[in-house]
């Protein structure tokens, strides 16, 4: 699976890349939220993994921005935060986030969520069989 970490937190970043990418997935990296909107765009990935406070552009603002999008809305995006008070799950689930996950997250099922949520927007998709 095709995933994009965005996250500017180095070491975090970092970890995010290693588990995902010993589990067998194809990782890319952002730091930034204008980098990653380019990202999306060049090499689609399957699933975004989206770290909320971000420099300049906040992960909410992306969000409504790759949502806004007909070639990006259908990219499922799971936030991560380490403040849900200034997050609230309601607030992220209307503004589009398809899942939310708290820091620290769990690394060792983080891999089975995002493939979880990936096969089931599939399954939600009436354009595929």
């Amino acid at each position: 699976m095709k995933i994009l970490v965005i996250e500017d937190h180095p070491t975090e970043l970092k970890l995010a890349q290693q588990v995902l990418g010993a589990a067998g997935h194809s990782v890319n990296t952002a730091e930034a939220a204008e980098q990653a909107a380019e990202a999306v765009k060049a090499d689609r990935p399957q699933i975004i993994l989206l770290d909320l406070a971000l420099p300049a552009m906040d992960g909410l603002t992306l969000v409504k921005k790759l949502k806004a999008d007909p070639e990006t809305r259908d990219i499922p995006i799971v936030a991560v935060t380490s403040y849900p008070e200034k997050y609230p799950k309601g607030q992220l689930l209307a503004a589009g986030c398809d899942a939310y996950f708290s820091k620290p997250l769990n690394t060792r099922s983080l891999p089975q969520q995002l493939t979880a949520i990936v096969e089931q927007g599939q399954t939600n998709d009436p354009h595929r069989p």
